[in-house]
């Protein structure tokens, strides 16, 4: 009996952390056949062409071969990072998994959670930035929110320090 597909979800913004979490996720949780999809959150104040239109709802999902062109990151005000999107083709290829890309846009503790809800995600997978406990305090913990909040198993996984 073949193992049933799964979706995990990853959060990403292209800090050290969020590429230390896609490559955990990628070396640790990934499987055969199973599907990734990144989760971007960009502030509300991000001027994007389709961002009326998918205010509430999120972009579609984007193939990552699509999500690779360069038209398409600045269609929605990403600046990816080269280095982790080679990773994800090379397990996309490497270990059968179709990687896809999603955009939000609001407050990334909210957005994340819903995110996990709307993509149906078997377990999710993000970086922590390791604040000291006054900036986590003073800006919140977008880890912690989501570890408690989202309804699937989460991992955070620490970034690297400096």
């Amino acid at each position: 009996m073949a193992a049933e597909k799964r979706t995990i979800g990853i959060a990403m913004d292209y800090l050290p952390s969020s590429k230390a979490a896609a490559r955990w996720a990628v070396d640790n949780r990934v499987k055969t056949g199973d599907r990734i999809i990144l989760v971007h959150v960009l502030p509300k104040g991000s001027d994007a062409s389709h961002k009326e239109l998918w205010k509430s709802t999120g972009s579609p999902l984007i193939p990552l071969p699509e999500f690779m062109k360069m038209n398409v990151q600045a269609r929605y005000g990403l600046a990816p990072d080269k280095e982790i999107l080679d990773v994800l083709q090379a397990a996309s290829k490497a270990k059968q998994v179709e990687v896809l890309a999603k955009i939000y846009w609001g407050d990334a503790r909210e957005k994340l959670c819903e995110a996990v809800d709307d993509l149906k995600v078997d377990s999710f997978v993000l970086g922590c930035r390791g604040l000291g406990p006054l900036k986590r305090a003073l800006l919140g913990s977008v880890s912690n929110y989501v570890v408690n909040n989202a309804a699937c198993p989460v991992t955070v996984v620490r970034g690297p320090t400096a």
